[in-house]
């Protein structure tokens, strides 16, 4: 069983890739029939992604969220999701051609690593596990699809007064700012949750609730932007531009914190790899 996550992989990945270039073809066109059939392959890739994070569950006998691998799947199952409902939601198809490039990007990598099963290591032997994780993901998910309509609204915003631009298929800017902030909104308080277990976990595993460790220090570095973010738009009213490009500062501070730090800062999390 182990052999059959690979090819699935390939597919799943062949699937977002799909939907990419139907939505970008569809968006181009103005085309219906082919904005639904990027839609079809959307739900083929998350059944196949769903059968992969089945899969995995059964190989180890629990959640998938022990290492790099199993948390990278179930954060674009988390993200592909999110895409779904507030494309069903909103009515917002057109907005899949910036979020299939994010699924489609961290499922390469998902196909370039090592994908066997390894014994679980001793400090991730917990309950805090699914809890840490768990939440972890439902944030990054949200997180991921808000980028991907932040960048929707800073092109749709720079190119709106252009009347041979494709950029009038996007929802407005209204919604587009407020399906990201809602986004966020949903994130932010499953981020927190991921901090607060995680210091509690820390505290079990390693007898302190703060080491300052670098995959701590850029969660919370994270929190901080996503946490300024709503801080400004309900303190100071910050909406539009100025609030995509904190969404976007923000999605850079996931992915340092899950890549970046991963591979280029050592410290107590890097088994997560």
């Amino acid at each position: 069983m182990e052999q059959m996550q690979l090819p699935l992989l390939w597919f799943m990945l062949a699937a977002y890739l799909g939907a990419f270039m139907f939505y970008a073809f569809s968006f181009w066109a103005r085309n219906a029939k082919i904005r639904s059939l990027a839609q079809k392959f959307v739900y083929v890739g998350l059944f196949l992604n769903t059968a992969v994070v089945l899969l995995r569950s059964v190989l180890i006998g629990g959640l998938p969220l022990n290492n790099g691998f199993e948390f990278g799947l179930s954060f674009v199952f988390a993200a592909a999701v999110v895409f779904v409902f507030i494309e069903r939601k909103f009515n917002m198809s057109a907005v899949g051609l910036f979020v299939m490039p994010v699924l489609a990007a961290i499922s390469v990598w998902l196909v370039s690593i090592d994908l066997s099963v390894e014994p679980v290591m001793p400090a991730l032997r917990s309950y805090w596990l699914a809890v840490h994780v768990s939440a972890a993901v439902i944030a990054y998910g949200s997180f991921a699809v808000s980028f991907a309509v932040a960048i929707a609204y800073l092109i749709k915003d720079k190119k709106e007064h252009d009347s041979t631009s494709r950029v009038h298929e996007l929802p407005s800017l209204k919604v587009l700012d407020e399906v990201s902030y809602k986004l966020i909104f949903v994130g932010l308080p499953f981020l927190t949750i991921m901090l607060v277990t995680g210091a509690v976990w820390a505290e079990y595993a390693w007898g302190s609730f703060w080491s300052w460790d670098p995959k701590e220090t850029w969660a919370l570095i994270t929190w901080l932007v996503y946490a300024l973010y709503l801080h400004t738009r309900f303190m100071k009213g910050f909406k539009g531009k100025r609030a995509a490009w904190l969404s976007v500062l923000g999605f850079a501070a996931v992915i340092f914190t899950f890549f970046g730090v991963s591979y280029l800062l050592p410290g107590m999390h890097s088994y997560l790899v």
